[in-house]
């Protein structure tokens, strides 16, 4: 009899790992480098580990692009750290430089910073442009995301 598992990737070396239905998820350890599924933060990503959260997590990814020289998005980046600690193992939120990593941004057909994007077994379930509080960016996270 097969139970159910969850695929999780790892947001510190991108090994995915199988977690038991039964298991807490939030106490996951990664299988390979033994560091925390879930900790809290929003894990930096550049566009090829972006590929393989997208195509490998079995729960929403939420995708904040940005830039260090953006205002609006220095100005969202602690409510998007609080919405990390408080919807992860929900959901995993990774952020991507487009500074570093132009060729996602444009993958992706970001035209504005900060953009969030919401993927779910490799598809986008929606996105937005601008910078939001708190309040509304869990909510948006929280309604796209079951």
């Amino acid at each position: 009899m097969s139970q159910h598992v969850t695929h999780i990737v790892c947001p510190h070396c991108d090994v995915v790992n199988r977690i038991p239905a039964e298991k807490p998820a939030k106490e996951a350890k990664c299988g390979r480098c033994h560091r925390a599924l879930f900790d809290g933060q929003p894990a930096e990503v550049t566009g090829e580990r972006l590929e393989k959260h997208i195509r490998s997590n079995e729960i929403p990814v939420v995708v904040d692009f940005w830039a260090p020289w953006c205002g609006p998005c220095r100005m969202m980046a602690p409510a998007y750290e609080r919405a990390a600690g408080q919807l992860e193992p929900n959901a995993r939120l990774l952020k991507l430089n487009t500074e570093n990593d132009p060729g996602a941004a444009e993958r992706y057909g970001i035209r504005s910073i900060p953009t969030l994007i919401m993927f779910r077994n490799g598809q986008i379930v929606d996105r937005v442009s601008g910078a939001m509080d708190e309040r509304r960016l869990q909510q948006w996270i929280v309604s796209h995301a079951h």
